[in-house]
């Protein structure tokens, strides 16, 4: 009886086989959740919150259904964890990451039935992925150096990933949006500098690229509508004093007469400020704050366009793109970076009319206007271009690539197969399973597809024991096909992030052997 005091009353404990239960259950419950869908035919999920809005999300995008949902097992955080990191980390893969985790957990719960210990599976997928990871080493291509083949396998890539998205149907032309906007980075990751914006109406296929900077504003009244060779002040003030305000100010004054005075000091410092602010010899004044009618009048006088209240995140990337920096004093002109582009105008898209900056100074910024039917697709839309964006971003630094299509898997799971056969002790036995869990990828983009896919997962086998095979599963066709010639392409990056994180996640979950829940705390103590 003494043990069950350790704890408090209502904190509870799992010991052993029924805490190795909870943690595998909860974390193959979370992979089917997802299972469904991974690869080309995979379906998407609608996650409704129980919030005040109710809103309602359709996604298939592995990390966002995820992210969405309360868990209670703690295994299944684990794996909401990683799907988030994958997610950081290269953008893409968020589905396949946790999958694999969640088989290799399926293998590992048989291997602890039939009495090998923990450790020693754990042992035995080190090695395991280990040996994956140098089979896909051995397998990558690399074009770095020829720019045209490069070009080619970053579309590629940026079709296979869109493939099992929203946009699949038009993914020639959102991957050619895809590369150009990558392309335009020249190597950097930061994806700031790719602004979307997203307007209901039209179809996705009337989305394009926009070399420049969109500002979701209107310009104001009596402006000059067009302006070349643009100087931007981008500031971040206050342009709202001319008048008194009355609610927060306390002024004991013996006359109406008074009050005109103060008012008329306010005006004409706002008239210094404004004077200062057209000193610098701009001819376009961005501003994150308000701007009153008076100190507008005054810049519409000096023919400068005035922009008010545009969004924190539009100004800090029109200062990046512009190259300018934002300003908050205007004392001394000489230290504050101006940024340039070569015209300013307005554009409409749908019906909304937008500012247009063009000729930009970085020639690396660029915006995507998506289009599209509701705001869920556009949602949807954008979050699968995201991960297009984040996978060519990476390859164009790491230029590895690697067939799709469960090719790599067959790879790894043949050479893994292999090291199963050399090793002697139980870890064999381990090894073994992983290259199984390995083949449960192919057999699930074959199953969402709704082929027979022992049938075919047996043929891909048979297929990979030749040299030099490049066979993977061709959902279309719905039978074995050669990847190279489908142009299904993955980045080795996104590949090495699965197979790594699905390992340690497993792991992790491997050596619980104890679950222990805190007691909720009383509110009553307090009294």
């Amino acid at each position: 009886m003494a043990v069950d005091k350790l704890l408090k009353d209502e904190a509870s404990e799992e010991k052993g086989e029924r805490a190795r239960m909870a943690s595998f259950i909860g974390a193959m419950a979370i992979a089917d959740l997802v299972k469904t869908t991974l690869g080309p035919k995979g379906m998407d999920k609608i996650l409704q919150s129980t919030g005040r809005g109710r809103q309602v999300t359709v996604t298939n995008d592995g990390a966002t259904i995820l992210k969405s949902l309360h868990i209670d097992n703690p295994a299944a955080k684990v794996l909401v964890d990683i799907s988030k990191v994958q997610d950081d980390e290269v953008g893409d893969g968020t589905t396949s990451v946790v999958v694999l985790a969640g088989e290799l957990l399926r293998e590992a719960e048989k291997l602890v039935a039939s009495k090998i210990h923990p450790m020693t599976i754990i042992a035995g997928y080190r090695m395991a992925a280990e040996c994956a990871r140098n089979a896909l080493l051995q397998k990558v291509v690399d074009n770095k150096s020829d720019l045209e083949k490069f070009k080619s396998d970053l579309m590629k890539i940026a079709m296979t990933t869109l493939s099992s998205k929203i946009l699949s149907q038009d993914k020639e032309h959102f991957a050619q949006l895809a590369v150009d906007a990558v392309m335009r980075l020249k190597g950097s990751t930061n994806l700031e500098s790719i602004q979307i914006i997203k307007k209901p109406g039209g179809s996705l296929k009337d989305s394009f690229l926009d070399e420049g900077f969109i500002l979701d504003k209107k310009i104001g009244i009596g402006q000059p509508k067009r302006i070349e060779n643009a100087k931007i002040l981008v500031a971040n003030t206050a342009m709202d004093t001319d008048k008194v305000k009355i609610y927060g100010a306390r002024v004991r004054v013996d006359s109406m007469a008074r009050v005109a005075e103060i008012e008329g000091a306010e005006k004409d410092k706002m008239r210094e400020k404004v004077k200062k602010i057209i000193g610098h010899g701009i001819n376009c004044f961005v501003n994150r704050q308000l701007i009153y009618n008076f100190p507008e009048e005054l810049f519409a006088d000096a023919g400068i366009l005035a922009i008010e209240h545009a969004d924190f995140d539009g100004i800090e990337r029109l200062a990046l793109v512009t190259g300018g920096e934002i300003a908050s004093t205007f004392d001394n002109p000489e230290s504050v970076k101006l940024g340039h582009c070569k015209l300013i105008e307005e554009i409409m898209i749908g019906e909304d009319k937008l500012i247009h900056f063009s000729g930009v100074g970085m020639g690396q910024a660029c915006t995507i206007v998506l289009r599209g039917a509701s705001h869920h697709v556009l949602d949807e839309a954008e979050r699968s271009l995201h991960d297009a964006l984040c996978v060519l971003s990476q390859t164009v630094n790491d230029s590895r690539v690697l067939l799709g299509g469960g090719w790599p898997e067959m790879i790894m799971s043949k050479e893994v197969d292999e090291l199963a056969r050399k090793t002697p002790g139980k870890k064999s036995h381990a090894i073994e399973a992983f290259s199984r869990a390995l083949q449960a990828i192919p057999t699930i983009i074959a199953d969402n597809a709704g082929l027979d896919s022992a049938d075919l997962i047996a043929q891909l086998r048979a297929e990979h024991h030749k040299e030099g095979c490049n066979a993977g599963i061709d959902v279309i066709s719905g039978s074995v096909g050669d990847m190279a010639e489908l142009g299904i392409s993955e980045a080795f990056k996104v590949k090495q992030a699965v197979l790594l994180s699905a390992t340690e996640a497993a792991e992790m979950i491997l050596r619980v052997d104890e679950i222990i829940t805190c007691a909720p705390r009383r509110r009553e103590d307090r009294m």
